[in-house]
């Protein structure tokens, strides 16, 4: 018989303390957040593990660009499936335009009038994908002079990546580091339709199969995976699905808002996802309920506390 111990907080204590005392508890939210960070603490500590990383909603807009890319860069995470909407953010800023911060409580009407858009309790300029799409054609004028007429997503945003010059930026850090990110959403982004409108007189086509193909391929190819899925969405079963082949992976974290009720993937629990071979069965997969900007913040912060040895 276990008992639920009651959480001590205390002046000065670390995140990985926290995170500790949230494990002794063993209850509830505070339990799952314990045994999830212990399941990315492995991922980041063995060496055998590829790590994948999905996410979607708007968390570059939402604060955590500079979170994901020092992943990246450190090493940590070594493919990233993402939806279009968190690449035309990670452009946006690499561009020099900032996200805002604003209110639920918004006048729409109001924000149209003076070019901001709203993503949740955020804003953002109009004008700066009026940026983006010039500086869009211009990258695509330079690709399309190499004779570049055929590309994957993950090639092409490799090349964004080696031409933007933003150290905080996903797309230059995943570059940098040889981090495919694939994007198999790509077209329904804001991107993607500035990148048909561009290719309506150019020569130009997207291979969505390579993308799959590379996919498929680096999971096959590894050791063990680990999957960090951040939200749902065509990211999350992307993800999974491909893992399928070899079984499923071999650790699983997924943090969301949404509910298992309605029998959507977004919600759906991975245990579930067991029955589909997604994942493996056994003590190896948790599922948190919780807004992504605040649990997966804690479990990162403990988790990197833990494998540099500072506790």
């Amino acid at each position: 018989m276990r008992f639920v111990e009651q959480i001590r907080l205390n002046a000065g204590m670390t995140v990985n303390q926290l995170i500790g005392e949230m494990g002794r508890c063993g209850a509830l939210g505070a339990g799952k957040l314990a045994e999830a960070t212990d399941l990315i603490t492995e991922m980041f500590r063995r060496k055998e593990y590829t790590v994948c990383l999905s996410i979607s909603g708007p968390l570059v807009a939402g604060g955590l660009r500079v979170a994901i890319s020092s992943l990246i860069e450190e090493g940590y995470v070594h493919v990233l499936v993402t939806t279009g909407a968190n690449i035309v953010h990670d452009i946006v800023e690499a561009l020099g335009y900032r996200h805002i911060r604003g209110t639920f409580l918004s006048d729409d009407a109001k924000l149209r009038a003076r070019g901001i858009g709203r993503i949740g309790d955020i804003y953002i300029q109009q004008k700066a994908f009026e940026k983006l799409e010039k500086w869009l054609h211009r990258m695509m004028d330079e690709l399309a002079a190499d004779g570049k007429e055929k590309m994957s997503v993950r090639e092409l945003l490799a090349e964004f990546g080696r031409r933007l010059r933003d150290p905080n930026s996903i797309l230059v850090r995943a570059a940098e580091r040889n981090v495919p990110i694939i994007c198999p959403g790509f077209l329904d982004s804001i991107l993607g339709f500035q990148l048909w409108g561009w290719s309506q007189t150019k020569k130009f086509r997207l291979d969505l199969i390579s993308d799959l193909d590379a996919l498929v391929k680096r999971v096959l190819e590894a050791r063990k995976v680990g999957a960090i899925i951040l939200g749902g969405g065509v990211p999350k079963h992307f993800l999974l699905f491909s893992n399928s082949y070899r079984g499923g992976v071999d650790l699983a974290v997924q943090v969301t808002m949404d509910r298992p009720e309605p029998g959507g993937l977004s919600g759906a629990s991975l245990d579930e996802a067991v029955s589909w071979s997604k994942v493996k069965a056994g003590r190896n997969a948790r599922t948190v309920i919780c807004d992504v900007t605040i649990a997966f913040p804690i479990m990162v912060a403990a988790a990197l506390e833990r494998v540099k040895g500072k506790s």
